[in-house]
């Protein structure tokens, strides 16, 4: 009736569908709508390939420990499955970071399990294996304490900075997993010898890396300190 052109009136009719169609004012049920669209696709990104290999590497915890306790824990063919489940296990544990970091798949959820997953995988094959007689309590308590503990330091200096991974912590990790490995094994002989040897090497790097850590952690508190301490100077000139 007042002669404009619907077009203007009411707008065109895909926007009309797009902010109208529920008939909320305002189209405040879109908003809605895309606030939930949005909480979908963030619930979504925890049910990555990343979280997933960690879920799966927590899940692997109670059966490898069933599988290395089984029959007294002295069963060859029990011991082979474990260590198939531990050696799945420590796999996971490089491909799942690997993942998260090149496709962008890095979630709260993975920041937390992760290393949740990594100390929960070692620790349990540590303590069988002191509990079992095959590995002296005093290498379990050094391993244990020092991942422990870097694992709090990190927590304590994070305000100031990330420490980050270095080789030879990478190492560490790697002659670690092998040595537990090896020990998980019911081997004999020369086999039984070389995992003695590559214990210690791994009790070695475990202590050297964990004190470099500790040298880390000093330097970076100190540097933000100092940052600290210049940028109040600065704010009160």
């Amino acid at each position: 009736m007042t002669g404009v052109p619907a077009s203007a009136a009411g707008g065109s009719p895909s926007a009309k569908g797009a902010s109208g169609a529920s008939g909320a004012p305002g189209g405040g049920k879109p908003v809605r709508a895309g606030t939930l669209g949005a909480a979908a696709v963030n619930q979504a990104s925890l049910w990555n390939i990343a979280n997933l290999l960690t879920m799966l590497r927590l899940v692997l915890v109670p059966g490898f420990v069933a599988l290395m306790l089984a029959d007294g824990g002295y069963d060859p063919a029990m011991r082979a499955w474990a260590w198939a489940a531990f050696a799945v296990a420590m796999i996971t544990d490089i491909f799942d970071g690997h993942l998260a970091r090149t496709y962008n798949l890095v979630t709260d959820f993975g920041k937390i399990a992760d290393p949740i997953a990594d100390k929960a995988i070692m620790g349990a094959a540590l303590i069988c294996l002191s509990s079992l007689g095959d590995l002296p309590w005093w290498v379990t308590g050094v391993i244990l304490g020092r991942e422990l503990g870097i694992t709090l330091l990190r927590f304590v200096v994070i305000r100031y900075g990330v420490i980050p991974a270095s080789r030879g912590g990478k190492l560490k990790t790697l002659v670690q997993g092998t040595a537990v490995g090896m020990y998980v094994l019911a081997l004999t002989g020369p086999l039984a010898t070389l995992r003695f040897w590559v214990m210690a090497v791994a009790v070695v790097l475990t202590v050297v890396t964990g004190l470099d850590y500790v040298r880390q952690a000093i330097v970076l508190r100190r540097s933000g300190l100092a940052e600290r301490l210049a940028a109040t100077e600065g704010a009160e000139r």
